[in-house]
């Protein structure tokens, strides 16, 4: 079953339409990257409106829609609505802006407007399971990702800045075929690996320091997220003891997922094995997140999240360690959920490398 036919299920009936205006869904359902158009369905057909910059490559490449070349885009609606005898448009909730929902309603004042969140959770619930094809372009992702990692420990060198490194890593990624990259790469180094979510500055790569790299690629549209913590010169105790405990908590959390299993009880696992070990208030984020058409989607792997673990989620597993003005470490690994456990798409070791 396609995307749009997926769609096409979720439209209660024949007098009710699906309109879908953000870029990222627009992509999901027609596999057309642009910025702007948008994708009209009914219960038996669909309509992409799209304008003269991607009408030629829409008409070639879109296979389940009806590709119409935007002109006057009120008047082409009125005439869709007048076709299928609209009586009820439903809109994306969670991303339509207030001034376009009011446009909506005034270009089409006989025709109710859903504005619930009934179409953005029901995209969402389509989305959060991958196809076979999203499946294998975020194995390709990742497996740049995977590649991209090994060249950096193979050219990284003192003196190096943080932003060297980051725009290496994404110079790389896209030399081996990545689309773009998945989010602004980050890099830190020394004290600033604290910072979980910092942004890679001038400071240089200096001896007996951590670095710490959280980056991915996209390939059609689909991401890859990765984060390793490697060791330049030689750790110290504390140091080597405190990435192992990220690293066995990840393993923990690892070898207890399984389909059918809550979210929050996942989050937990090493949570509560960090918190053993002395270090809970220094782990304060999720310890995972959904990874598809866009970095961060659902489920959240959370403390707090109801979400159940289905096949076919594809979820990052990132414990971490963050003690202020010393050091900070991440681990983490994307992986599929399967009907009996799962599969692990990251193949960057893991054991503490120094260089």
């Amino acid at each position: 079953m396609t995307n749009i036919e997926k769609l096409m299920n979720i439209i209660p009936n024949n007098n009710t339409c699906a309109l879908v205006t953000s870029e990222i869904n627009r992509r999901y359902f027609t596999g057309l990257k642009s910025s702007d158009g948008l994708v009209v369905c009914f219960k038996e057909k669909a309509y992409l409106i799209i304008d003269f910059r991607y009408y030629e490559k829409a008409y070639k490449t879109v296979k389940d829609c009806e590709v119409i070349e935007q002109k006057d885009k009120t008047i082409q609606l009125s005439e869709l609505f007048k076709k299928h005898c609209t009586s009820e448009i439903m809109i994306e909730a969670e991303t339509l802006t207030v001034s376009r929902l009011n446009n909506f309603k005034q270009s089409f004042p006989k025709i109710t407007v859903n504005s619930t969140m009934d179409l953005s959770k029901n995209i969402n619930s389509l989305r959060i399971i991958k196809s076979e094809s999203e499946e294998e372009k975020i194995i390709q992702a990742q497996d740049i990702a995977d590649q991209t990692y090994a060249y950096v420990l193979d050219n990284v060198k003192e003196g190096m800045t943080e932003r060297d490194i980051a725009i290496m890593t994404g110079n790389q990624m896209k030399s081996l075929g990545a689309e773009d990259i998945s989010f602004d790469t980050i890099v830190l180094t020394a004290k600033n690996t604290s910072l979980p979510h910092g942004e890679p500055g001038y400071d240089k790569i200096i001896k007996n320091s951590f670095v710490l790299m959280d980056f991915g690629a996209v390939v059609d549209g689909c991401h890859s997220d990765m984060t390793r913590t490697f060791y330049i010169g030689t750790p110290s105790d504390e140091e080597k003891m405190v990435y192992h405990i990220v690293l066995d908590a990840q393993k923990k959390a690892l070898d207890s997922i399984a389909p059918g299993m809550l979210c929050s009880k996942l989050d937990s696992v090493a949570r509560d094995y960090i918190a053993s070990k002395g270090f809970e208030s220094a782990f304060g984020h999720s310890l995972g997140h959904g990874v598809g058409m866009e970095i961060h989607e659902k489920p959240a792997v959370s403390k707090n999240s109801s979400q159940i673990l289905e096949p076919g989620m594809v979820i990052t597993i990132e414990p971490g360690i963050y003690i202020p003005d010393k050091f900070g470490i991440r681990i983490e690994d994307m992986v599929i959920i399967t009907h009996n456990s799962y599969k692990n798409l990251t193949h960057s070791p893991k054991e503490l490398i120094t260089l």
